[in-house]
């Protein structure tokens, strides 16, 4: 697929040497995941990783003050932290996951957030990036040269508690929860000690595994619209991106950007914040996508 948001593996092992490029590793796991094989995530990118990469990690990279998870951190503590890794204002960045793509695209939602538009996602991710035999390596990495990096908000492409409750009063934006089905409808456990699952009133469903190929790489644009329209969304209406904690939801906005819907928000308290208060509707089986999941697991 091309789009100015994703690369190629091709792409990549091209310009690899690119004086200008910064490759990233962002990837990270569910709490109950645990380790997904040799270790955390960043003991697998010390395993193996794309030559030059540098690990962002969305859980440091992060707000300090507050009990959510990984939410968005204010731009100076943004900027200072990725220009510590060597990223700088006029930097290109490609982010990566190890495995199946819904971590790059937080980072590459962050990079946008702070004003930072030249950043794509290689589509398909480490996984692809091996199984075309091109070169990985290991151990600890070089201390990356500081750059300066210049983080400016973009306020249109973030909602908060606020935003998304008017929402779903007035019925636009669309909100569209990209957990799995059993997690919306309230039949699958969430993956955060103390929070129920179900979902948020008026709120539309696209689990975003639906948008990946077998390889991870991301559906082709008239898949992806026609996920989109199975699901009630209508992306030529303002669009509201919500998931478990505000992770997943960037690989539908990814897809979204991809079509050329660029400036939908994400939601970034999501389902932690929402299901976490006490002044907040939920529902479970009484949404008909729930009902049809529950008929179909009778």
């Amino acid at each position: 697929m091309s789009s100015r948001w994703l690369v190629s593996t091709e792409w990549l092992a091209e310009h690899l040497n690119d004086p200008n490029l910064v490759v990233v590793d962002a990837s990270w796991a569910f709490p109950e995941d645990g380790p997904t094989g040799l270790g955390t995530p960043y003991e697998e990118y010390l395993e193996e990783r794309i030559p030059g990469a540098v690990f962002f990690d969305i859980d440091e990279i992060a707000d300090r003050k507050t009990d959510l998870h990984h939410m968005a951190p204010p731009p100076e503590q943004f900027a200072e932290q990725v220009g510590k890794l060597g990223i700088g204002s006029d930097s290109m960045v490609v982010v990566y996951d190890t495995y199946a793509p819904f971590a790059a695209p937080r980072a590459w939602w962050m990079f946008r957030y702070f004003g930072h538009d030249n950043v794509a996602v290689l589509d398909g991710g480490l996984e692809k990036w091996n199984m075309e035999g091109h070169p990985t390596e290991e151990g600890e990495p070089g201390i990356p040269k500081p750059a300066r990096f210049i983080a400016r908000r973009r306020p249109e492409l973030y909602a908060d508690l606020e935003d998304v409750r008017q929402a779903l009063k007035e019925g636009s934006p669309q909100v569209v929860d990209a957990r799995s089905p059993g997690r919306y409808c309230g039949v699958e456990p969430e993956p955060y000690e103390g929070i129920n699952s179900g979902h948020m009133p008026g709120s539309l469903n696209v689990h975003y595994e639906t948008l990946l190929n077998i390889d991870n790489t991301l559906k082709s644009p008239q898949e992806c619209k026609a996920i989109f329209d199975a699901a009630g969304v209508d992306l030529d209406r303002p669009v509201i991106f919500s998931c478990g904690s505000g992770v997943t939801a960037c690989l539908p906005m990814l897809a979204a950007a991809v079509l050329g819907h660029e400036e939908f928000p994400l939601y970034d308290g999501s389902w932690l914040e929402w299901a976490g208060r006490d002044d907040t509707e939920k529902l479970t089986i009484s949404d008909p996508v729930c009902q049809k999941l529950a008929e179909e697991n009778a």
